[in-house]
């Protein structure tokens, strides 16, 4: 099928057009990009498909690398209808592709998840799975944040080919503590598998991550949060990230998680190419009812995030990523760059060479926003999911 989506303001993850524009989609693939002019000047069979995006924003659907569950269903309890209803709901709020993300178990019940997920990968109807973020179990005892303390571990290159074979191969991204004993030898195994390495839930002195940023440990999970902090003595991880421009980030923009004027800072230490936004979203994001459970845990949604009834400390995000992208635009940033954090600087990091860019070649994974940030249109791999535009 071929459909040209046409009068809207293409913003492509890469560049930042402000005319009118349209995109031509052919079959699962972008076929081309051209301005509203020369669409008007066109023929086009019968059988394209042409919609109006209004003037509407044409931008590459988003992709979060860090999330853990949506609208009650997760990785927490990892059913494989579970996992596919999240890649349908995922789709409506403008997400096209994502790496569920595992909580540190034991070696067994993990395995058990990651063949869950693998098994269902390829037969998704809305947003594409594109493989597991292992949050864990390889990360430090002093910076679990709500995780589990018996179920992190030293680093073992024979657990690590235990996981990676159950999930067949798809773990794309992994969570480390480059401080730990060991981290060294499992980090140049996984790098050798394609894995991609992220310090966090971490202890490190400033040392530990510039040793890990020389074996490939190049990412950081949920910046700011669960790791060392910056001291004028020991720039800790958090100095570290800032420092060294090899060194890129997830963020939590829903402004509870990270100070919104932390995030000046941020932009000033990091180039619009490193920066990724996540919502490490928990299993009730978006979920009605009264008793939420996330973990195993009741929480409850109060000032912005979730929170363990029990204790009342914070338990995890309630982020959507279209809520990431009104706020970080609200703490700053143009647009064209919340666009870039969403799609391609995720796409390129996790090396999905096909996937972030409005562009031909790559995959027609494709939305249309208006300018308060409603979704009107989600295509994924030339199909359309969602479609306000013509209602």
């Amino acid at each position: 099928m071929t459909v040209c989506i046409h009068n809207g303001i293409v913003l492509s993850g890469l560049t930042n057009n402000q005319s009118r524009s349209a995109v031509l989609i052919k079959d699962s693939k972008i076929k081309d990009t051209f301005s509203e002019e020369r669409f008007k000047e066109m023929n086009f069979d019968n059988d394209v498909r042409l919609i109006d995006a209004k003037g509407n924003y044409i931008i590459p659907g988003f992709i979060d690398t860090h999330i853990h569950g949506f609208k009650g269903n997760g990785t927490d309890v990892c059913t494989a209808e579970g996992i596919l209803q999240m890649s349908r709901d995922l789709a409506q709020y403008g997400v096209t592709a994502f790496n569920p993300t595992l909580y540190p178990s034991s070696i067994d019940e993990m395995k058990v998840k990651l063949k869950t997920i693998s098994s269902v990968m390829g037969h998704e109807e809305g947003a594409r799975i594109m493989g597991v973020h292992l949050e864990g179990p390889f990360i430090s005892p002093d910076k679990l944040g709500v995780q589990r303390p018996e179920t992190v571990r030293l680093p073992d290159c024979d657990v690590m080919d235990e996981l990676w074979n159950a999930a067949e191969g798809h773990i794309v991204n992994m969570t480390v503590a480059p401080e730990l004993k060991g981290m060294r030898q499992l980090a140049l195994h996984c790098i050798d598998m394609g894995i991609v390495l992220q310090a966090g839930h971490t202890n490190a002195e400033y040392e530990n991550i510039v040793e890990g940023i020389q074996v490939g440990i190049l990412h950081s999970t949920h910046f700011f949060n669960a790791m060392s902090q910056l001291h004028h003595r020991n720039p800790g991880a958090v100095g570290a990230v800032l420092i060294h421009p090899e060194m890129s980030c997830e963020i939590i923009a829903d402004g509870v998680h990270v100070h919104p004027d932390l995030f000046k800072l941020l932009g000033r230490d990091k180039t619009r190419e490193q920066i990724v936004l996540v919502t490490d979203a928990l299993t009730p994001t978006e979920q009605k009812g009264e008793h939420l459970f996330a973990n195993g845990e009741e929480v409850v949604f109060k000032d912005g995030c979730f929170h363990r009834k029990s204790d009342n400390v914070i338990a995890g995000s309630s982020l959507t990523m279209k809520k990431a992208i009104k706020n970080i635009v609200s703490f700053g940033y143009s647009l064209a760059d919340a666009v870039k954090f969403a799609s391609s600087n995720p796409a390129r990091i996790m090396r999905y060479r096909t996937k972030g860019i409005i562009a031909p070649t790559y995959d027609s994974d494709i939305l249309v926003m208006d300018k308060l940030f409603s979704i009107k249109l989600v295509m994924i791999e030339g199909k359309i999911v969602k479609n306000k535009l013509e209602d």
